[in-house]
């Protein structure tokens, strides 16, 4: 089962970029976008339709703004939109999808950037996020999130991060917090396949980043301990491009 994770930074702007031809050669079995920036009826449901895909959107109340969705061969056993939390569900943040054991969870994790208010908030959500999922593995062990983090784990996931220690994405407290949210039993799927630097899915469109390859690492396959058994690849296609972010993919034996 091939899973692909991309935030397309508005799914029409990226259609406009080739996303669709993209999509039906890459041919994922399960495909997670994260800021869709659109209303259900602003997606063309019909394409993914024609490709075999079963789909499942959860569009932010503001319109234009944020917004998950799910794109599966298989139709799911069960799904559900956010985490009965109103404050972060109104964003359109997190869609859950069950396959047979497996659950697949898909998150666009607010960013902080704006700093103050939305920074509280976002540490909030991944407060309510640990909830969430620590409630969820009880029931549902074998579980895949994957989607926009909005953080850095590590030094190696950033460029230059002795520039970074005071920026959104990168700080302290939210490290930490994936350290404490990876010690629960989670692991980093890219990581479990390459240890190398220089390795990252979203590039500023400020000053030719992408072309210097400055870059952050901050969308993520992670999975609970056990469906270690069965990952069988994960990477970054750092070479694609219809958006600031790049797809990720990781591939599981189910």
């Amino acid at each position: 089962m091939k899973i692909i994770s991309y935030n397309v930074n508005g799914i029409r702007s990226a259609m406009g970029k080739g996303f669709a031809g993209w999509v039906e050669e890459a041919n994922p079995d399960i495909l997670c976008l994260q800021e869709t920036k659109a209303q259900p009826e602003q997606i063309d449901q019909l394409f993914f339709a024609g490709l075999g895909y079963h789909t499942l959107i959860n569009s932010a109340q503001k319109k234009g703004y944020s917004g998950v969705a799910l794109f599966s061969k298989r139709i799911p056993d069960y799904h559900s939109f956010g985490m009965n939390l109103p404050m972060f569900d109104c964003e359109g943040r997190i869609i859950r999808a069950d396959f047979g054991p497996l659950t697949v969870i898909c998150v666009y994790i607010p960013s902080g950037t704006t700093g103050g208010v939305r920074q509280l908030f976002k540490m909030e959500f991944l407060s309510a996020f640990t909830a969430y999922i620590n409630n969820l593995r009880k029931e549902r062990p074998e579980i895949l999130i994957c989607g926009d983090f909005n953080i850095c784990h590590k030094p190696i996931d950033i460029n230059h991060p002795e520039r970074h220690t005071n920026s959104s994405g990168f700080l302290p407290e939210e490290r930490e917090w994936f350290d404490q949210f990876i010690g629960t039993g989670m692991i980093d799927t890219f990581r479990e396949f390459d240890p190398s630097p220089e390795k990252y899915s979203w590039w500023s469109f400020m000053a030719g980043s992408r072309a210097k390859n400055l870059g952050w690492r901050i969308d993520y396959h992670v999975i609970s301990e056990q469906v270690r058994p069965k990952l069988e690849n994960a990477c970054i296609l750092s070479e694609v491009v219809h958006s600031d972010h790049c797809p990720v993919v990781a591939e599981v034996n189910y």
